[in-house]
């Protein structure tokens, strides 16, 4: 689709040059004689740029169009035609947003050019505004699904230590969404716009994890044919992340140390130092301060890194967010394969409920992928999740047994994940129901009748109500 242009001149033979000039480009051109014209059609038209001229006789001038078009849509691009001698008028229109100017007689190679670099320009910043809406609704809040009280915390730290440029480190299984918990702290800090460099440090080779974090000079050893920016130079000024930072081995760590402390580092086979002007964020699913007495981590880094903890909590402790993130999964993967979102059964999240969650929500997300694909109807039902669905058998009380109506297969199976729900939500919180009731979204009158149908007593979670 070509660019849509407005040009904006009172004298009727440029005006007409112009459109001519810029037709022959391929560019979709429409015409204003006048600044009150080009308002009336700025409110009615989206242009990509506006190209018009500063002097526009009486009434409405260059400036107003320019100023009116980034009120109305700041996106427009917008280049001046200005007169002999009102160059410093032309700098003003700049500072408020008029992407190019072209001093009158303008040559028509150059306006060519102003016109193009223009439209590419805005083009760029388009693209880049698109990519942080994106960046902002994959990695932000949306995506890190709870509502429990651990969750609640991790949602908490973030806002509080986003702003600022301390070492975070992340605690959790794998799987629990460490990486999407160190996007969101990028997402939320002045770093925003630089990059977020993430690093797998299991899955780098030993032999050429210095030459991925720190880059190498031509030659530094075999195979060195060209200089290699390393991850910690690509990350300059904005994040880098640590993941399984537990799996580092000893020497690299002294150098990781060693940026941290100076700020700065050599690449492989240099002898210049590079800045490092970095936010680090870690993580690890391994006991650190066990490594450390173990003498397998360096317990001068591990103080460096820790100087703000998040611990993510696995599933299987908060098995209230499973419905909310099921949810989640069952829109993105309808968003993805372009079809109507699936449903999902009681009896299906019941059995669910009952599963380890070794893998986490990465393994649940996996789960929800498949059966939305394989299942047939516009609902998941326990059925359509197989046996294992979770990585692991079907537990016999998840099974039908031989001669159950299906009503009566599915008041099991849900009356089995109300019971466990509740349980641990009551375990959560002491076993006071007013406080359960509140964080469950439930009236107290209603979690006291449910628990009395259900037959729960204070042993079964251990306190008393």
């Amino acid at each position: 689709m070509s660019a849509r242009i407005l040009i904006v001149e009172d004298e009727s033979g440029i005006r007409l040059a112009l459109r001519g000039l810029l037709r022959r480009e391929g560019y979709d051109v429409e015409l204003a004689e006048s600044g009150a014209q080009a308002l009336r059609m700025l409110q009615e038209t989206p242009f990509d740029l506006i190209l018009t001229d500063l002097a526009l006789g009486r009434g409405t001038s260059g400036m107003d169009v320019l100023k009116a078009s980034k009120q109305h849509r700041s996106e427009t691009a917008v280049v001046m035609i200005t007169a002999y001698g009102s160059e410093k008028i032309a700098v003003e229109a700049m500072k408020l947003g008029a992407e190019d100017y072209v001093p009158k007689p303008f040559d028509n190679e150059e306006l060519r050019l102003v016109v193009a670099r223009s439209l590419e320009r805005t083009r760029l910043k388009r693209e880049h505004r698109m990519l942080l809406e994106r960046v902002e609704r994959d990695y932000g809040f949306e995506n890190l699904v709870g509502s429990g009280p651990a969750m609640r915390q991790v949602f908490e730290t973030i806002q509080k230590v986003a702003e600022t440029d301390l070492s975070v480190l992340i605690r959790g299984e794998s799987g629990t969404g460490k990486e999407l918990v160190a996007q969101a702290i990028h997402q939320r800090s002045s770093r925003r716009t630089r990059p977020f460099v993430a690093v797998n440090c299991a899955a780098i080779s030993p032999q050429l994890v210095e030459s991925e974090l720190f880059g190498h000079e031509k030659g530094a050893f075999t195979g060195a044919d060209a200089r290699r920016v390393g991850k910690f130079e690509a990350a300059h000024a904005g994040t880098i992340f640590l993941d399984e930072i537990g799996d580092m081995a000893s020497e690299t760590q002294a150098k990781v140390l060693r940026v941290l402390q100076e700020k700065k580092f050599e690449r492989v086979g240099g002898d210049r130092l590079v800045e490092a002007d970095v936010r680090v964020v870690a993580a690890t699913h391994r006991d650190l301060e066990g490594e450390v007495k173990a003498g397998g981590f360096r317990e001068d880094l591990y103080y460096r890194l820790n100087v703000i903890e998040i611990a993510i909590p696995a599933l299987r402790e908060r098995l209230e967010d499973l419905p909310a993130l099921v949810q989640r999964f069952l829109t993105q993967v309808a968003e993805r394969l372009q079809r109507e979102k699936k449903g999902i059964s009681e009896a299906a999240l019941a059995q669910l409920a009952r599963n380890p969650w070794r893998g986490n929500v990465r393994e649940l997300r996996n789960v929800i992928e498949r059966a939305s694909v394989l299942s047939s109807g516009p609902v998941i039902d326990a059925l359509d999740l197989r046996p294992g669905a979770g990585g692991e058998p079907a537990p016999d009380n998840a099974k039908p047994k031989q001669g159950m109506t299906f009503r009566d297969a599915k008041r099991e199976l849900v009356e089995g994940f109300e019971r466990q729900y509740l349980i641990r939500a009551l375990r959560e919180h002491g076993g006071n129901v007013s406080r359960t009731a509140e964080a469950i979204g439930m009236v107290r009158q209603s979690l006291q009748q449910k628990i009395r149908e259900l037959g729960l007593r204070s042993e079964d979670w251990g306190e008393d109500r």
